[in-house]
């Protein structure tokens, strides 16, 4: 049954096209349908879930701000590239923030609470180590960091990577084994100050 209803869904050329002759309620439906993706790749970018849900909202109003300039030139036979799109507008801002705050790499980010079973000491432990993921990813030259936010934190194939990012699949592909090669590298390094 649930096979059936996604069959009834309309595509997101549908909803732009509706929300181009109107229907306001359809760009709802876009935000809703496209909501979990932009946050995870917002995610990525940020140290906290608040920065992340707020960069998120900003996509979705700079999205609708250009939506009806952007729509009218899709052409009405063809596909609307508006998840491709709307993921582009998201990594514009997600890096513009991570370029203006990369102060906060130098800060500790302590979870507030501990996981079940969990000390003190091994959640710090564990914040240090997200804390050294993160900036190893925000270390990694743009298109592998955009290549494995797309294919971890979005979930997409290589092919829609490639579609969004305007490069081959193959490309895409050699992105994100060279962005998993050198991050394995970097997070293995141990600090200087436990050395």
């Amino acid at each position: 049954m649930a096979l059936t209803e996604a069959a009834t869904e309309p595509s997101d050329e549908a909803l732009c096209h509706a929300f181009l002759a109107g229907d306001e309620a359809a760009f709802g439906t876009l935000v809703e349908r496209h909501r979990t993706l932009v946050f995870s790749l917002m995610r990525r970018y940020t140290t906290r879930p608040e920065d992340a849900a707020d960069l998120a909202q900003q996509a979705f109003l700079r999205a609708l701000e250009a939506s009806r300039r952007v729509f009218s030139r899709w052409s009405p036979s063809g596909p609307a590239p508006f998840r491709a799109w709307l993921i582009r507008i998201a990594l514009n801002l997600a890096k513009n923030h991570a370029r203006q705050g990369r102060r906060w790499l130098q800060v500790v980010d302590v979870p507030e609470t501990e996981a079940p079973g969990e000390s003190a000491h091994d959640t710090l432990e564990r914040a240090e180590q997200e804390q050294r993921v993160r900036a190893a990813v925000l270390a990694l030259p743009r298109r592998q960091r955009e290549v494995l936010t797309l294919r971890v934190d979005g979930g997409l194939g290589f092919r829609d990577i490639a579609e969004t990012l305007g490069i081959t699949e193959t490309n895409a592909k050699v992105n994100f084994h060279h962005a998993v090669k050198r991050l394995r590298a970097q997070v293995a390094e141990t600090p200087e100050e436990e050395r």
